[in-house]
């Protein structure tokens, strides 16, 4: 019997293309929120199900046979749908076969939009704070992203689009815009479109919007979606995602909307990074938006929940800031400690049984001002629970 040991190979290394990034704050928070058994107010998902009717036309789509591939654009039922959708609600009418397309959730949309335009070395301006795909997709294409912070006022956080404007260069290819806006939960209004045209009008800056939580905005206010502007929409990607409006989260599907120019560059990439799309999934979405009922009542239903949750917090000592579209609540908490966010937030989840998002996790330079993002897409009793602990603060 030979003594040898099995000899070792050693596993080469390389150089990472995301030298900063490590583990999402929304992993960490959610595992501590597991761990310490807290109300997980953290992670942007709903912990409801959605219509049994959509589950129904995603089982009669797979036993119908629809279990191959779509088209690389997705299907044209759903691409027929999607077009109905938006000229609807936008006036804006897209060719369904030549400016839509079907895409595995809105993350995918913005990685490939960024990577179908940004060339090394260009700019993209970036508003924060913002969703913490965006600066890593910019890095993946070898652009730079130039920040622009927003401003927080009594009226909440407001784009400051001189600053904007000043960021502007030779170099920007693209400005990303998120409205309603995560984490902040304001909105864009038609000032603010009027004065992003003022800024890339005569340049060749293309627009990439995020409007993943188009249908959920409050009290009366109207979602300035860019296809609403036609001069901005003619240099848009514009994405959503069923996910966010059916409460479906783990599907991953959702749908950029440009232009003929720009959708056919869009799809170069698309083809070859996720081809298509879970095709009875897109055939039942399909069929479920033949009635708009569903996304027409989502306003009000979230509304609902957002101002069960600002009442429970009203004789609190956090400081509610304004929340006109999203799912998500942000708070003010300097009443109550100077901790730092992400110390705060920790705090919170292990010590008060709460967990929240730090809002300085939305920044490049970890920009701390005290507030955290609750988010309230939960069932009534897990708000209630959430605050009954908040109360004892």
């Amino acid at each position: 019997m030979s003594n040898t040991s099995a000899p070792e190979y050693l596993t080469p290394t390389i150089a990472s293309k995301l030298p900063q990034v490590g583990t999402t704050i929304f992993t960490l928070m959610s595992a501590l929120a597991a761990e310490k058994k807290a109300v997980n107010l953290g992670q942007g998902f709903p912990d409801f199900s959605c219509d049994p009717a959509l589950i129904t036309a995603v089982s009669e789509a797979m036993h119908s046979g629809l279990n191959q591939y779509p088209l690389m654009t997705g299907a044209p039922a759903l691409r027929v749908a999607i077009a109905r959708k938006i000229g609807m609600l936008y006036g804006h009418q897209y060719d369904v076969q030549n400016e839509i397309t079907v895409t595995a959730g809105a993350t995918q949309a913005l990685l490939t939009a960024i990577h179908c335009c940004v060339q090394p070395g260009d700019e993209v301006i970036v508003i924060e704070p913002a969703f913490d795909s965006y600066l890593p997709a910019i890095a993946l294409a070898g652009g730079k992203a130039v920040c622009v912070q927003m401003e927080l006022g009594d009226d909440g956080y407001l784009v400051p689009w001189a600053k904007v404007s000043a960021a502007v260069s030779s170099r920007t290819r693209l400005i990303m815009l998120n409205s309603p806006h995560n984490p902040t939960g304001s909105v864009l209004h038609p000032r603010d479109l009027q004065a992003l045209a003022d800024i890339v009008r005569d340049t060749d800056i293309l627009l990439l919007s995020d409007e993943v939580y188009e249908h959920m905005v409050y009290d009366g206010i109207q979602h300035e979606s860019v296809c609403r502007h036609p001069e901005l929409a003619a240099r848009a990607f514009v994405v959503s995602s069923f996910g966010k409006t059916y409460h479906v989260t783990g599907w991953k599907i959702g749908y950029v909307a440009a232009p003929a120019a720009l959708s056919a560059e869009f799809r170069k990439v698309h083809q070859y990074n996720v081809f298509s799309v879970n095709t009875p999934m897109q055939h039942a979405i399909a069929h479920y938006m033949n009635d708009p009922q569903p996304y027409l009542d989502l306003p009000r239903f979230y509304q609902r929940k957002r101002d069960l949750f600002r009442a429970g917090l009203q004789n609190t000592r956090f400081k509610l800031l304004p929340a006109d579209g999203t799912y998500f609540q942000c708070v003010d908490y300097r009443a109550i400690s100077d901790l730092p966010e992400n110390e705060f937030a920790q705090w919170l989840t292990a010590e008060i049984g709460v967990a929240a998002i730090p809002v300085s996790a939305f920044y490049e330079d970890g920009k701390d001002a005290g507030v955290i993002r609750f988010c309230f897409a939960k069932q009534d009793q897990t708000l209630q629970t959430a605050l009954e602990r908040l109360n004892k603060i």
